[in-house]
């Protein structure tokens, strides 16, 4: 992180617990560097969500309010509207019942043809996310699921990346991690199977954007064709100006930029690194939040009996 990152004045609010990396400085409108008028703005948020009935406990520490703040450029009026908009969704589709229920018994066959995966961290301590969009094969993966189980999967996948996964990040590295680092592959993508999922990775795109804000640390798309423009022409809309600012579009010489990023012993080796998990790295959803504290957290919450955060340790 650049000395320009850090705090230029005393931050209004306080570093938080837990902390052990000596080096760490917090990114601007996060605690411990908030100004004046960002700590005002995130005590006004949770009294009023609290005034209101609104403030779940449990799901509501600071750290989150403020990702809803920030996506909102700190005005409290709006980042209301977004999280109970947010709350309201979450009844909607269920998500208390998917993170206890839900079974993605189809994962190995849908692997082969949509590979999505966490695997491992980023030299900033962020998970790995990885999308091949270009091994896509529309008929094949609707043959062994269905568009609302992938979406289904993917808020799974959410609760467990705020619950475990960025906890298990935060203890692993010794600071609040409290981003991804995502990479999605076009290679060998074809414009025909993009349209025919494009209703999935639209929904998906705003399930992200507007129910899980401030998630999105660094964002990769590599292998992108010449006939990408037309694809990004209609993803583009769908994205807020803050998401498209994250994004970094390569083409096939990308390995130096992800080796920047990611250790090499943390990036599959079709992607210029040298990991190599036994089951193929798409399946091993290797990282810290296997470590057994994380594990038994993960079982607590599909039994419902805890929702919360764990602070990192």
């Amino acid at each position: 992180m650049s000395s320009s990152d850090a705090p230029t004045q005393a931050s209004a609010s306080a570093v938080p617990e837990g902390i052990t990396d000596p080096n760490y400085k917090p990114l601007p409108g996060r605690l411990g560097n908030l100004t004046v008028p960002q700590q005002h703005a995130l005590e006004k948020f949770k009294k009023q969500l609290q005034d209101e009935g609104v403030f779940v406990e449990e799901r509501m520490d600071d750290a989150t309010l403020l990702r809803f703040l920030r996506a909102r450029k700190f005005d409290v009026a709006l980042a209301k509207k977004m999280l109970v908009e947010c709350e309201q969704w979450r009844k909607d589709f269920n998500v208390e019942d998917i993170v206890k229920n839900f079974d993605f018994h189809e994962k190995e066959e849908v692997d082969k043809y949509y590979p999505q995966f966490y695997h491992k961290m980023d030299k900033d301590g962020r998970p790995v996310y990885i999308e091949q969009l270009g091994k896509l094969d529309f008929k094949a993966l609707y043959a062994c699921t269905t568009q609302d189980r992938l979406l289904k999967r993917l808020v799974y996948e959410y609760e467990k990346f705020i619950t475990s996964r960025l906890p298990a990040c935060s203890a692993a590295v010794g600071h609040p991690v409290e981003t991804s680092c995502t990479i999605l592959d076009l290679k060998d993508v074809s414009l025909t199977n993009f349209y025919r999922v494009k209703d999935y990775v639209m929904a998906a795109s705003s399930i992200g954007q507007d129910r899980y804000p401030e998630c999105m640390g660094k964002f990769y798309i590599i292998n992108a064709p010449w006939l990408f423009n037309g694809v990004w022409a209609i993803i583009r809309p769908w994205l807020d100006e803050v998401t498209v600012s994250k994004i970094d579009i390569i083409g096939s010489s990308y390995k130096d930029k992800l080796l920047a990023q990611i250790p090499k012993e943390n990036l599959p080796k079709e992607f210029g690194g040298t990991c190599q998990c036994a089951k193929g790295c798409s399946l091993s959803d290797a990282g810290p939040w296997n470590e057994e504290k994380w594990q038994k957290l993960e079982a607590e919450m599909s039994k419902g009996t805890t929702n919360g955060h764990i602070a990192p340790a």
